[in-house]
Parts: structure tokens; sequence; C-alpha cells
């Protein structure tokens, strides 16, 4: 039987978030202290390409903090795709801990397709 899922991600696990980084190829994110524009913010920050200030994710909070100016100071597509990669980074985490196979499948539409078997093939 399958199910299809939608998540609303909270980035809370470090290890996921650093996969995410490597499959986007972007280095590994640094627990620190960040400058936004006009505020601070610490967690582990990821440097995406063509961003003026670092991506902040406050895996406490789950929240990611960031200031783009709407898109001036870094192009959101970037940002969508750490999130993308973070979910099915830790999606694939979670079911191989439970011991299921999991299957992951780039679609046309950019998506990522990730099935998951409890029976041990995907």
């Amino acid at each position: 039987m399958s199910h299809i899922v939608t998540i609303r991600t909270e980035v809370r696990d470090p290890a996921a978030l650093r996969e995410a980084c490597g499959r986007l190829k972007l280095p590994p994110p640094e627990l620190r202290t960040a400058k936004l524009f006009t505020a601070e913010a610490t967690g582990y920050c990821v440097e995406l390409p063509r961003w003026r200030y670092p991506v902040v994710c406050d895996v406490d909070a789950g929240k990611v903090l960031f200031d783009n100016y709407e898109g001036r100071w870094g192009d959101p597509v970037e940002l969508n795709l750490l999130i993308q990669g973070y979910a099915v980074e830790k999606a694939k985490l979670e079911a191989q801990k439970a011991g299921y196979s999991v299957y992951e499948q780039p679609l046309k539409d950019g998506s990522v397709k990730v099935t998951i078997s409890v029976g041990g093939v995907a």
C-alpha cells in the first residue's frame, strides 16, 4: 500500500543538515553566531551561493533565520533547495534507522520522490 505524504519541514537535525549541504555541494554548516543585516543569530550557518548573509538554522527551535532582502541579497530558490534537501535527507536517515529501505527519484519538476519500503525493498 502506498501513501502520499506532505511534509512541513522544521530543521532540527544537524546530521541531516550536513547531508543536505553535501548533496548541494555546499560547505558543511558551522555552529556559530552570524551577523544578518541588522541582527545576529546563533545556530548552524549555511553559506548559500551568491547570498550576502548566511542562513542560520536554529535546531532547538526548528527555525531557519535569514535576511535576503526580498531576494535582492539571495535567491530564494537556493534556500528552497536546501530545505528540500534537508527534508529528503532527514526522511532517509529516519527510515534507515528503522531498518527500512529507501529509494530516491528526482522528478522533472524539481521535486523529489522518496519511497520508503517497510518490507525491505523499495
